[in-house]
């Protein structure tokens, strides 16, 4: 089967990408708006982009008529956001968050969320995410044509907030976060982060007895 991306309905093409691009870690993005309102939405098109500095990334669609979203809104205003991860324990609530409400709705309160102040930014942090990362934007990049644009949010993590229950030794324990990600299909499937399994990296002998 060959696929001609040109050629595929916004849906179509969508389904496709996100069943190819699995699974996907979701940002729980925060902001503020320009009335002090609060909003958090999630985010499955997600990805790190850089260490040091540390940049993270991710893309959001418009509301049907090329109409933005509060999130992009929020961050065009004030040049910031937090991305919160995702476990288990807030899933049913980060799905709350997702509900197509109007702007001078609080998502926290839909969500039964709590709202913390961060320590550089005005974003607030999620209380119930194991993992929160105060952002400073970069850029804005946009894509596609109208009304079917799609902008992809470049940010520098500022500050990190890692809940201490989740540290051992220094070191993240990934199995306890029970972090969750996105599947394909455009539905409602998702998958866990605790059934892992190690492959150890190989390593590339320089002996002389190499071929």
């Amino acid at each position: 089967m060959k696929i001609d991306p040109t050629e595929l309905n916004a849906k179509k093409a969508h389904d496709i990408l996100t069943d190819i691009v699995m699974p996907r870690p979701i940002a729980f993005v925060s902001t503020i708006g320009e009335d002090g309102i609060h909003n958090v939405a999630p985010y499955s098109y997600f990805t790190a982009i850089s260490h040091r500095p540390m940049i993270v990334g991710f893309s959001l669609s418009r509301k049907k008529k090329g109409i933005k979203k509060d999130t992009l809104v929020n961050i065009e205003h004030t040049k910031a956001y937090c991305v919160n991860v995702v476990s288990e324990d807030i899933a049913i609530s980060m799905n709350r968050a997702a509900g197509a409400y109007p702007p001078h709705v609080d998502e926290f309160e839909k969500a039964s969320l709590t709202p913390v102040k961060a320590d550089i930014i005005g974003a607030p942090l999620v209380k119930e995410s194991p993992i929160n990362m105060e952002c400073r934007l970069i850029q804005i990049l946009e894509f596609g044509d109208e009304p079917e644009f799609t902008n992809f949010i470049i940010g520098e993590v500022v500050r990190i907030h890692i809940n201490e229950e989740f540290i051992l030794a220094d070191k993240i324990q990934a199995k306890k976060l029970k972090l969750i990600g996105r599947l394909g299909g455009g539905g409602s499937a998702y998958c866990r982060t605790t059934d892992i399994f190690n492959i150890k990296r190989i390593s590339l002998s320089t002996t002389k007895n190499d071929p």
